[in-house]
């Protein structure tokens, strides 16, 4: 029988909170971050803050006043599973992806909501200016200089499995309230993440049910959760997520609206990183043990250990892609790889 524990993760450290008087210390704290902080009612004063406070509905009649007519993405889930948004048991998803106009999404939700059985119902990562008018003017966090996406993710009651994303995230709870719970990034191994490519949402996923853990197949959960952080958002709420920290996500009312800016500190013209490491698993885990040996060297040399020694017997303008990166020789590589993948 299963070890499973419903209470496992009582008790969690929370988030720290901290306060910020402007925007100019919101900066600070966020050039500061290496782990997540709370700044509580960040954005209560936003008029669909305000809207969700009245009700669920008035934040959707909110919404439709400033939508673009156009079809959303939206995910709708199996009545009676309890919003979560997963594998089901031959790991394909347990959720259909439909595409609908918003008036249609939220007629759904008005017939449905307050039903615990009904089927989740998650409009995810909409990107904020291409499918709104003015809903970002009249409702936005000032993050200076930083190059964002700004997104919306709205629904009914929802759990999503914890996973990570490269960009660092603020994430501001606009209606509703949401639950999540952190770990670094380090604790990937103890997460027991899914497929890298068969994902329900592009990342890879934590495999455990986080609602009633089973530490017979998953023991190493316990070790991740001593180093887990947890936080209850209100309206108005917001929550710095650092890059790569893995996030479960909960919707825990009927209705649930969130926003949120992701941005890289890094140039847009550098790589992906999760693109070389599917390449890496094209190229290298399945070679012979000694090759691979080999290649994890190279790879230590060349790109995680790359200290002056690397380039010190190449004359400096001779170095090419051993340099630091510049657009240019990021485009070099980019041009070499595809040419070499079409072959």
């Amino acid at each position: 029988m299963a070890e499973a524990d419903p209470g496992a993760l009582a008790g969690l450290a929370a988030v720290p909170e901290v306060a910020v008087a402007d925007a100019a210390a919101l900066d600070a704290q966020l050039r500061a971050a290496t782990a997540p902080f709370v700044v509580r009612g960040l954005v209560r004063d936003w008029p669909l803050v305000q809207a969700g406070l009245e009700s669920g509905r008035a934040a959707r009649d909110y919404l439709l006043r400033r939508r673009r007519d156009t079809r959303f993405t939206v995910s709708v889930g199996q009545p009676g599973s309890d919003g979560r948004l997963f594998y089901d048991a031959a790991m394909g998803m347990n959720f259909q992806v439909v595409r609908a106009k918003l008036p249609e999404i939220f007629a759904k939700i008005d017939e449905t909501e307050g039903d615990p059985a009904a089927p989740p119902i998650y409009l995810a990562s909409i990107d904020v200016h291409d499918f709104f008018q003015g809903l970002h003017e009249a409702n936005h966090v000032d993050l200076g200089d930083r190059q964002c996406l700004a997104s919306i993710w709205i629904g009914t009651r929802t759990r999503i499995a914890a996973h990570n994303d490269m960009p660092a995230n603020l994430a501001c709870v606009a209606a509703g309230r949401r639950r999540f719970t952190l770990f670094p990034p380090e604790q990937f191994r103890n997460l027991y993440l899914g497929p890298l490519d068969n994902t329900p949402a592009g990342r890879a996923v934590s495999m455990v049910d986080f609602s009633n853990p089973d530490f017979a197949a998953h023991p190493k959960f316990r070790e991740a959760l001593a180093h887990a952080q947890v936080v209850e958002l209100e309206p108005g709420d917001a929550l710095h997520i650092p890059s790569m920290w893995y996030h479960h996500v909960e919707g825990l009312e009927p209705f649930n609206i969130l926003l949120n800016y992701w941005w890289r500190d890094t140039p847009a013209w550098l790589g992906t990183p999760q693109d070389a490491l599917n390449h890496a698993l094209l190229a290298i885990r399945d070679l012979p043990p000694a090759q691979k040996a080999h290649w994890r060297d190279l790879f230590d040399h060349y790109v995680f250990d790359n200290d002056d020694a690397v380039t010190a017997h190449i004359p400096e303008g001779g170095r090419s892609i051993l340099a630091p990166l510049t657009p240019e020789t990021a485009s070099r590589i980019r041009t070499y790889l595809l040419r070499q993948l079409s072959r």
